[in-house]
This record gives structure tokens, C-alpha cells and sequence, in this order.
């Protein structure tokens, strides 16, 4: 199943297939040599032509040694190759089947947050016009669902940055909340020069990562920032302390809050009891570095007279069972400060995943319509059944968050049957050996991909489909900057766009009209779905992305510029004003305790990428992290009797796993580090808690109590 790929244009500019940042490449096919394509970084906004190793290396993937390339059906214990139409055949008459039997909601599915805005908003039409189910999540729901949530509370809007990455580079200090964008999104850190140069980088993170290190001091000496190693699940914490502070000390933007906000009493209440020295003792954050950030942020605010400030968030915060209360509370703590809705200055969500904003906004989460709507709501019901040409009635309606909708897969009141397409829930979804277990009792299994993933070894049936530079369609990156990636390279003979699948198995179904092959077509089709929401695209259309316009959604009409800046005269909210809202801080679901003593947290390293599935294929970057490893201090390490290089055992209520040990200073002695991109014994997800968060569904991956000892040790998974 070794593909061979056919001559494409000389010279195609389009993005990486990796992270939000969506950085900008210049693929040239090559006549000979070991790549088909080569990759040259291009000059945009995010990257300024700057390309990380996973960028640089992207075109590798194209000619993975195990690329499927026909359909297969799974056989005893392996897979026999079939045709497109035995395949589809087949998953089309067992998905009859089973809605005849038990309704159209005992079929799910699952998407991604890398398909393409047209991907994504075809998967969202599919489930609910071809299958008619209620049931659909997607992988977004891992990444930015606190942040989400925690937005359209405040604002009325979840557009992650609302503001051009670049504006960063002017600010006086920025606070970044639980993001390692060195390691995760590397171009990232070039936006930070300016306020590094200042002074003026604030990093809360339990571990010293290569973000929180650009805080420290430069050669001459000078500090750059501030690193605040915070408790692991206690960042509320901090940014709740920041809040009193600069209330306390007078330094917050009276004539802002008063104008442009409601809901101060409530929070200056909520925050009352985070004085310093209080906070310092749950968070570990002395007092006077709490008072010290406080103070920087608010002379860099507008209001003192600075050049501006933003906060920032990442999963590191987001990935909790309080995660949207933590969002809130730095939404907050920025509104105290006068920085959202001015230039220079503001709040974001750092997204993750390619199309993250996107792939949230046009139909795959489980409660939302193209466009941003409610599928709750009449009129937007209404609205985007017109444009489907169906009944606003025959639309299900709202389904469950992906950790709700994985666990009730299998079950007697749950789907039977699962889609997957564009990701691998074996390896990223929380407690995962639960999640295994679960697919393993389906009655059908289908999962859509390019390569054998974890979930496609588990499937009934497996559909190639293409990889990023073999398609055409548009993006949306962590700014809302809409951009078009374009085809470099034809697909391997068998492989199908999902498009040209979801076309196919709908017309099996019965549903002969209303699904497009033709990605073009789908997004004009977009374009009136998401005409009058939150996010309009109507007024973006590949002609103006080709002429090298640069917009960035809401963009409601053809002449309209676009909204690189939110917010600047008001919020999307009844009155114009943001709402601030209280919240309070709990502990993490599964604490620390005497049989489990230690803190496990988890994230990226700069060579790979979420499961795994695409950079685990690539030797450059498997030879630099062949495998698991998890991250020790040495203090801790000579408590348990463990050195460089052993093999240590994890155990955690949900399970065990087995990891290489890497000594470092730069984490908590009493806290762990583990990635989350392998598979097996060495995968992070089989111990991480999928306990969620009571508005977002956000589980908590990013901190649980773990017991650590070597290898060799008496094994038994703690009782809960």
C-alpha cells in the first residue's frame, strides 16, 4: 500500500497541517530525491516565515510506509482490502439496520479539529441530515471548550485571540496562563521579543518549559519576566490573587469597567478573600511575586499611561474540572485592567489544533449549528434548514460532550455504531484504556483516516482519505484569519476526500440531494449557512483569500474588510457590556493523597503532535523522542529510589503505564510530566481523569494524583 504521487503544480503556496499558528509554506514537487515535495517556509503574519520541525519535516508524512490506500474491512483479526463500493455498501445496510432497529442516535460520530471549515461543516450536515442523529462531538472538545465557553459567557463570542498575533509584539507584558508555545507552536515566540525585551513576560506554569525560560534573564543578565511555578490545578488560584491585588491596590481601569462592563461588585466580592499570603499558601506562589506581576500588568495597562498588556490561556488551565471558571477568572482579571476591546491590548485563548476555530464553528459540536448557532435556537434552526432544503423539525437536537458521548457508546440507551474522522481517540481521549474498551463493544466501528492510527486498528471497516496537501478547502487559525490551503500533490489512486465519501454513503441512505464532492461548492454553501451568526463567513470567498485578501470572520458581507480587532466599540452581548462573572476555586477531582502522592501533569513536546499519528511517522522527529518518558525531579527521584534513564510504573485510579525517567530541575519536586503522543504501556491518557467540567465538558487531563516507583514494583491500579 506504498502510494506513488502524480505530478502536482510546480510551486503551491499553502499552510502547515499542523498546529493553529497555521504557518504559511511553499511546497515545490520534486523530480527525484526521497520527498515528493519540498518544503520552504513562507512569509505571513504568524510565522514570518518561520517554520518549526514539525513544519519542516510535514512533508514526510505524504509518503508514510503504511499510507492506506484501500478501503478496508476487518477480517478475523486483521483487514482484507475491499472496494470503495463493498465498503460503503456495507457500512451504509448496517447503519440501516441499526436505526431501524433502535433509532437514528444509535449512530455517533466523532470529528476533528483539523478537518477543513468545509469538512467540518459537511461532518455537521452529514450526522444531521443523512443520519439524522443527535449524536456528534468532536476532538475541539479536548482543546478549547473552557475557553469557549467561558468567552460567549463573558462576550458573547468565542473568536479565540481577537486580535492579530503580531499586535503582541508592541505590549509591555503579556501573561501566559498554562501555554509552552516554545515547544508547541515554536514561531509562537518571535510575537514575544518586544515585551521579553521590556521586562515584561509573566509564565505560570509548575514546570520551568522552554516558554516559562524566555522569562528568565537575557545575557546581559536582565530579567525578561517573571515565572510563576504554581501548584499543579491551582492557577485559579493565582489569577483570582491578581484580581484582589489590583483591586486592592487601586490599580484597576475604573472608567473602563464602568463604561464597557457590569458585574464588578460581584467579582471584587469573590476575590475579597485571595489576599496575597492566603493564596501564596494553596498555590505556592509567593506573595510578593504575586503582588510584583500584579503590579507590571496594570503600569502596562492603557490606563497607567503603558504601551498595553494581554492575558493569555492555555489548556494548562483550560484542561480542568474548573477549567471555564479559570478562563472566566482571567477574562476578568483582563476587564479589571481595561485590555479587551482596545488595541494594543487584550484577552485570548491560545487555540491548538490547525483548524480549532473553525472546526468548532460550523456544525461539529454537539450543540451547535453552521455559523456559531445554537441548534436550540427556532431561528437559526430555521435558518440553516433553508439553506439545507429540509425541514427545521426533521433537525435532532442538541447531543452531549465528547466525554459523555464516549461513554455512552456500546451501552444498552447509547450508540452502537461510531465515525470517526480526524481523530484517534484511543491515544488523546482522557482514561483511554475505558475509551478502548467501549469501542471494542460496538456493533460497527468506521473510522476515516490516511494512516493505521490506534482507532483505525480497532475499526470494522477503514476509508482512506486524503491528507492536507492533497485537498483543497480553507482553514481558520487561532486569530479567525479564514486562509486557503490548496492541493500540492495528487492523492494516491483509492484514496477519496471525506467530502466524496460523506456524498456517497448519504446517497446509500437515501439522501440524494444536498452533499457536494466539490469543496468550492460546500463553501459557498457555508457562506449562506453562516450568514446573520456569530461567526459570518458570508462575505469571505476563495476568490478574495486567492487575490490575497487578508480576513478574518465576522465578515458579513463582499465589500466587508473583515474584523482582525473585536470588540472595539462593543461586545456582542444584549447591552455592548462584558460580563464578569465570580467564580471560586476547588481542588482537582482526583487530589493528591497518601497512595498517590504526587502530581501528574501532561502536554507536548516540541517533535509531536497530538496522538502521534502523522509524527510518529517521521524519522527525524521519532529519532529526537522515540518514545515515553516521564519528567522527574531529582529531589523526588532520590525519595523513590529512582535514577536517569529507569523504567519507572504510573499508577492512577483509571490504570497504569510505563515510562522511561528524565531527570529535570525545572518541574516541582512534588510533581510528574508526561506527553501524551504515544500509544500502549507508555500512553498518558491511560492514567489521566475523565472527570469534566460542569459547563464546557472539558476533562480534566491535566492533573490527577499519581503514585510513581519503579518498574519492577508490585503492580496494582489504586481503588478508588
Amino acid at each position: 500500500m506504498t502510494p506513488s504521487c502524480e505530478p502536482g503544480p510546480a510551486a503551491v503556496a499553502t499552510h502547515c497541517p499542523y498546529c493553529a499558528l497555521q504557518c504559511a509554506q511553499t511546497l515545490t514537487l520534486t523530480t527525484g530525491g526521497r520527498l515528493p515535495v519540498e518544503v520552504a517556509g513562507r512569509d505571513f503574519p504568524t510565522n514570518r516565515g518561520g517554520l518549526c520541525q514539525k513544519g519542516w519535516t510535514c512533508a514526510e508524512v505524504l509518503r508514510a510506509s503504511d499510507r492506506i490506500t484501500t478501503p478496508l474491512i476487518r477480517s478475523g483479526e486483521g483487514f482484507r482490502e475491499a472496494s470503495w463500493d463493498e465498503a460503503l455498501d456495507l457500512v451504509a445496510a448496517r447503519i440501516s439496520a441499526l436505526r431501524a432497529e433502535l433509532g437514528a442516535d444509535s449512530i455517533a460520530v466523532f470529528g476533528g479539529g483539523g478537518l477543513t471549515n468545509e469538512k467540518a461543516y459537511a461532518l455537521g450536515k452529514f450526522a444531521r441530515v443523512a443520519l439524522g442523529t443527535r449524536y456528534i462531538d468532536y476532538n475541539g472538545r479536548f482543546c478549547m471548550s473552557s475557553a469557549a465557553a467561558a468567552s460567549n459567557r463573558a462576550f458573547g463570542m468565542d473568536r479565540g485571540l481577537g486580535f492579530p498575533l503580531a499586535d503582541l509584539g508592541g505590549a509591555d507584558a503579556v501573561l501566559v496562563l498554562g501555554s509552552n508555545v516554545a515547544a508547541t507552536m515554536p514561531p509562537f515566540v518571535q510575537h514575544l521579543a518586544g515585551v521579553r525585551s521590556r521586562g515584561g513576560l509573566v509564565v505560570v506554569d509548575p514546570r520551568e518549559s522552554a516558554t516559562a525560560k524566555l522569562a528568565g534573564t537575557d545575557a546581559t543578565g536582565r530579567a525578561q519576566g517573571i515565572h510563576l511555578a504554581a501548584v499543579p490545578g491551582s492557577d485559579l488560584v493565582v489569577i483570582l490573587a491578581l484580581t484582589h491585588i489590583v483591586l486592592a491596590e487601586g490599580l484597576a481601569d475604573e472608567s473602563y469597567l464602568a463604561a464597557r462592563t457590569q458585574g464588578l461588585d460581584d467579582v471584587r466580592r469573590s476575590v475579597a478573600g485571595w489576599w496575597p499570603e492566603h493564596a501564596e499558601q494553596v498555590c505556592g506562589v509567593p506573595a510578593d511575586d504575586l503582588r510584583r506581576t500584579a503590579r507590571l500588568l496594570a503600569q502596562a495597562s492603557p490606563a497607567r499611561g503603558g504601551r498595553g498588556a494581554y492575558v493569555l490561556t492555555g489548556r494548562g488551565i483550560e484542561q480542568m474540572s474548573q477549567g471555564t471558571a479559570a478562563v472566566q477568572a482571567a477574562i476578568n482579571l483582563a476587564l479589571v485592567l481595561g485590555l479587551v476591546g482596545r488595541p494594543g491590548s487584550g484577552f485570548g485563548p491560545i487555540t491548538g489544533q490547525g483548524n480549532g476555530q473553525g472546526g468548532r464553528e460550523h456544525g461539529q459540536k454537539a450543540d451547535q449549528l453552521p455559523g456559531y448557532r445554537s441548534i436550540s435556537d427556532p431561528a437559526a434552526r430555521a435558518h440553516v434548514a433553508r439553506v439545507w432544503g429540509v425541514d427545521p423539525d426533521s433537525l435532532p437536537g442538541p447531543g452531549v460532550p465528547a466525554v459523555q458521548l464516549l461513554d455512552l457508546l456500546g451501552t444498552d440507551d447509547g450508540p452502537r455504531a461510531l465515525l470517526v474522522h480526524g481523530s484517534n481517540v484511543v491515544v488523546s481521549a482522557p482514561n483511554a484504556t475505558k475509551v478502548t474498551a467501549a469501542l471494542r463493544s460496538l456493533d460497527l466501528l468506521v473510522v476515516a483516516d490516511f494512516v493505521p492510527s490506534e482507532t483505525a486498528l480497532l475499526a470494522d471497516v477503514v476509508l482512506p482519505v486524503t491528507q492536507w496537501a492533497e485537498e483543497e478547502g480553507t482553514m481558520t487559525n487561532l486569530e479567525g484569519r479564514v486562509i486557503r490551503r490548496r492541493l500540492a500533490v495528487e492523492p494516491p489512486a483509492g484514496v477519496r476526500s471525506e467530502l466524496w465519501l460523506w456524498r456517497e454513503l448519504a446517497a446509500r441512505l437515501g439522501v440524494t440531494e444536498g452533499f457536494s464532492s466539490d469543496p468550492a461548492e460546500v463553501f459557498e454553501e457555508l457562506r449562506l449557512a453562516s450568514a446573520g451568526g456569530v461567526a459570518d463567513y458570508s462575505g469571505i470567498s476563495w476568490q478574495r483569500l486567492d487575490a490575497g485578501e487578508e480576513l478574518h470572520w465576522p465578515c458579513p458581507a463582499d465589500n466587508h474588510p473583515g474584523t482582525p480587532r473585536v470588540f472595539l466599540d462593543r461586545f456582542p452581548t444584549p447591552d455592548g457590556r462584558a460580563r464578569m462573572l465570580p467564580v471560586q476555586h476547588h481542588a482537582p477531582a482526583d487530589d493528591v493523597r497518601a497512595d498517590a502522592d504526587v502530581h501528574l501533569i501532561t502536554g507536548r513536546v516540541l517533535q509531536h503532535y497530538q496522538s502521534g499519528a502523522q509524527t510518529r511517522r517521521v524519522d527525524e522527529l521519532n529519532s529526537a523522542q522515540p518514545g515515553p518518558f516521564v519528567e522527574v525531579h531529582p529531589l523526588l527521584a532520590d525519595r523513590i529510589g529512582l535514577a536517569d534513564g529507569d523504567e519507572a510504573l504510573l499508577t492512577t485510579r483509571r490504570g497504569q503505564a510505563i515510562a522511561v525517567v528524565r531527570l529535570s530541575e525545572d518541574i516541582r519536586a512534588d510533581t510528574v510530566f508526561m506527553a501524551f503522543h504515544w500509544s500502549g504501556l507508555g500512553s498518558a491518557n491511560r492514567l489521566t481523569n475523565d472527570a469534566t467540567d460542569p459547563i464546557s465538558g472539558m476533562p480534566e487531563f491535566k492533573v490527577t494524583a499519581v503514585r510513581i516507583e519503579a518498574a519492577h514494583a508490585p503492580a496494582g491500579v489504586i481503588a478508588s
